[in-house]
């Protein structure tokens, strides 16, 4: 049987398992110390027979009660074999809490006698507890197991940490108070949401201890250490400057869209529901990228980039965990905007799909239509006949938008941001004719002819001018013209389903 993941007090759910007699519990945390403190705290609450004890067994260990000292733990039982022959054996009622077993469970004899013990039930009260990171039960015991996962640290505990890491700086420095921006500590302890108390622990530590201070100086570093802390899959690349791509040219009604909906999305506007994300389609080279960054430096938050390639395994069942695993990651990341890049061809299946590529898409629209939040979803895409139609259908995305070729005004625009970041002198009427001269070019390919006119003024000894760019655009096919059917395909599809981001 399955239980719901932790509800907002914790100790109440655990209570009521412990209480109602379950004979297997598997416990997931990573944050152990904690784990423990709130088995022990239920199980002195929880209802149970008369003469119960609580233990703790592990293989360095032994076992040892500890809701009352009772001693040196009993090292004769560090053998997992032993021990469970103990545990089938002894009349003592309890609560009996097996730390990192999970690799014993591959020995069909060690799965037999846990049967054993769990089918006991109602001759010796006894509830046994599998606590690890992580725990893939046998078969055999599913159906006798329920599931526990601790919550995260609400905000008040997460208060509470900080407070206990500002104590100890204090006693380390002689009664001297840190230097602390009240607005700053606010935002710090809401970005430590979705850590666990150990790991939140050492994030304040670090950033506290580094100027003996915490201010507004200190969000990025606490926001670049959380993602460090919860990427385990390396599927997620964290970009916490994206302020500088605000205020970038061209994308004026996407711009627009998403400034309107940004009270919305930060909580300012508590009426109105978060933004939730949009669809990015156009012609190759266009800016759909700078686009994604420019979304989340509008919105003020990180980006994320999703790798989707790296989800996948060869193992049954394990690129959908990687999945939900990475969703899970991005939603303790909140506020932020999660960017997939093509992704017609992270969630394309073909003839040799053995059935992954549909239960990841299965997974990812249920997560787009479940997430309670802020994680603004900026998905792109050069293909739309590879996109699958459930992703597309109305309610996915809160609107999907066309990036088509700049015009002229935004082809000089373009050449002068690119002309100025390396240094190229290059006037505005210089800049409009040479967009008059590049019709058809998409923004990457205009980067391309100043980089290119670069090298070949180094190569010849002679200064970069407009000149050289202008020869460069002369030798260049764009895309549009070696692809013309492809791109008008795309265009024409996008012809009255979307919005023009421009």
């Amino acid at each position: 049987m399955q239980t719901p993941h932790a509800a907002a007090d914790p100790h109440a759910e655990l209570r009521t398992l412990l209480s109602s007699r379950v004979a297997l519990l598997a416990v997931e945390s990573r944050d152990e110390i904690r784990a423990l403190a709130l088995l022990r705290d239920a199980g002195l609450h929880a209802r149970r027979a008369s003469g119960s004890g609580i233990f703790v067994w592990s293989a360095t260990e032994g076992l040892k009660r500890i809701d009352r000292d009772m001693g040196a733990p009993q090292r004769h039982l560090i053998e997992p074999a032993q021990m469970l022959r103990h545990l089938k054996s002894t009349p003592m009622p309890g609560i009996y809490i097996l730390l990192d077993f999970h690799p014993w469970l591959a020995d069909p004899v060690n799965i037999r006698m846990l049967k054993d013990v769990v089918l006991d039930q109602a001759t010796v009260a006894r509830t046994i507890v599998l606590m690890s990171h992580e725990i893939t039960l046998p078969a055999e015991l599913v159906p006798l197991a329920a599931r526990f996962r601790p919550a995260l640290p609400s905000a008040g505990e997460r208060r509470q940490i900080v407070t206990r890491v500002f104590d100890e700086w204090r006693r380390q420095h002689k009664g001297s108070a840190p230097r602390v921006e009240r607005s700053a500590l606010a935002r710090v302890i809401d970005n430590l949401a979705g850590l666990s108390a150990a790991d939140a622990e050492r994030l304040v530590r670090r950033v506290l201890y580094d100027d003996g201070a915490i201010t507004a100086d200190d969000l990025s570093a606490v926001q670049a250490g959380k993602y460090e802390l919860l990427n385990r899959h390396g599927t997620l690349d964290f970009e916490p400057d994206t302020a500088r791509f605000a205020d970038i040219g061209g994308l004026a009604n996407l711009r627009r869209w998403v400034e309107t909906r940004r009270a919305a999305f930060d909580g300012s506007a508590p009426g109105l529901d978060a933004p939730r994300g949009v669809l990015l389609l156009g012609v190759q080279g266009c800016g759909k990228s700078l686009a994604a960054r420019a979304i989340a430096g509008i919105f003020g938050v990180p980006l994320l980039r999703f790798d989707f390639a790296a989800l996948y395994s060869k193992w049954h069942g394990e690129s959908e965990q990687n999945l939900r695993d990475t969703l899970a990651t991005a939603s303790a990341l909140a506020p932020c905007v999660l960017w997939i890049d093509e992704i017609e061809k992270a969630l394309a299946s073909g003839e040799g799909d053995s059935g992954t590529g549909r239960r990841v898409l299965g997974a990812f629209l249920t997560w787009m239509a479940e997430r309670r939040t802020r994680v603004f979803l900026v998905a792109t895409a050069n293909d739309v006949s590879a996109l699958p139609p459930e992703l597309i259908r109305k309610g996915r995305f809160d609107e999907i938008f066309f990036v088509d070729l700049p015009d002229a005004a935004a082809r000089a625009t373009i050449l002068g941001i690119h002309a100025a970041r390396r240094d190229v002198p290059l006037a505005d009427a210089e800049a409009r004719q040479l967009a008059a001269r590049s019709e058809a070019f998409s923004g990457a390919e205009l980067e391309q002819a100043v980089v290119a006119a670069l090298y070949t003024a180094h190569a010849q000894g002679v200064p970069v001018n407009a000149a050289c760019i202008a020869r460069e655009i002369e030798a260049t096919r764009p895309l549009a013209v070696v692809m013309a059917e492809q791109v008008a395909a795309l265009r024409s599809w996008a012809q009255g389903r979307t919005v023009r981001a421009d």
